[in-house]
C-alpha cells in the first residue's frame, strides 16, 4: 500500500525574507501554528533569492521591502523574471506609504502588509494571495493614487491596449482602480457581483494582468484614469 499523502502538501507553503531575525522567527511560529500554512524557509536578505525560491518552492513569498544588501523592490523583480509560474510575493513594510510599495506592486507584488497587521491579518493575506486575488486596501489604493497625483500630468490619449476592452469593462477597471469592492462595483453598476467576478476575469485575461493590483497601475499608467479626476 502507498504511504498516505502528507498532510503538508496541500498546505500553503510560505518563505519569509527579513532582515531581522526576531521578525523571521515570530512570522515563522504565527504561520507555522495556522492550519493550511507551512513556512518551507527564510532568508535575512534578497541576494541569492533565485536560488531560495528553487530550493524551497515556496507559493507565497513574504519579502521585507528595506534590506541592506538587495532590497526587496530587487528581489521581487528577480523572482518575477524567474522561469515558469512565480510565486505571489507579499511585500513586508512598516510605512502605510513607502515609497517603496508603489514600486513593487508595478514589479509584480501581490500587495503589502504592515509589520504591526494583527496576526489575523497576516495569516489571511497568506490565503488571500495564495488563491490569486490581490492584497490591496482602500487605503493602499488611495496612497497610490496620491503617488500618481503627485507626478506631472500623462498625455491625454489613452494606451492602444485598451481598445480590447469592452465599454462595461473599462467601467469596472475604473472603479476597481478607484478601490471598490465587485460589491460596491456591482451596487454602482446595477449589475450582480458573479458578472463584476466576470468582468474583472475577463479584464485580467485581456490585459494580460496578474491581478487587480496591476490593474489599478495599469489603469494609471495607461491613461484610463488620472489622478484628481
Amino acid at each position: 500500500m502507498p504511504p498516505a499523502p502528507d498532510v503538508a502538501d496541500s498546505a500553503i507553503r510560505v518563505l519569509i525574507v527579513d532582515d531581522q531575525s526576531m521578525i523571521r522567527a515570530g512570522f515563522a511560529a504565527l504561520l507555522d501554528a495556522h492550519e493550511g500554512i507551512t513556512v518551507v524557509g527564510t532568508a535575512e536578505d534578497g541576494a541569492g533569492i533565485s536560488d531560495v525560491v528553487r530550493r524551497t518552492q515556496p507559493d507565497v513569498v513574504l519579502m521585507d521591502i528595506r534590506m541592506p544588501k538587495v532590497n526587496g523592490l530587487d528581489a521581487t523583480r528577480t523572482i518575477m523574471a524567474m522561469p515558469g509560474t512565480p510565486p505571489k510575493v507579499i511585500m513586508l513594510t512598516t510605512f502605510d506609504a513607502d515609497d517603496y510599495v508603489f514600486a513593487a506592486l508595478r514589479a509584480g507584488a501581490s500587495g503589502f502588509l504592515l509589520k504591526d497587521s494583527p496576526p489575523e491579518e497576516l495569516t489571511q493575506a497568506v490565503h488571500v494571495v495564495a488563491a490569486g486575488e490581490a492584497l490591496l486596501s482602500p487605503k493602499v489604493t488611495r496612497a497610490l493614487i496620491a503617488d500618481y497625483a503627485a507626478r506631472p500630468e500623462r498625455p491625454a490619449s489613452t494606451d492602444a491596449r485598451l481598445a480590447a476592452l469592452t465599454d462595461r469593462e473599462l467601467d469596472v477597471m475604473k472603479l476597481v482602480a478607484a478601490g471598490q469592492s465587485n460589491a460596491e462595483i456591482a451596487t454602482d453598476l446595477y449589475l450582480a457581483e458573479q458578472t463584476v467576478k466576470t468582468h474583472v476575469s475577463r479584464i485580467l485575461n485581456k490585459l494580460d494582468l496578474r491581478d487587480r493590483t496591476q490593474m489599478v497601475v495599469c489603469a494609471y499608467e495607461s491613461g484610463l484614469v488620472r489622478a484628481g479626476r
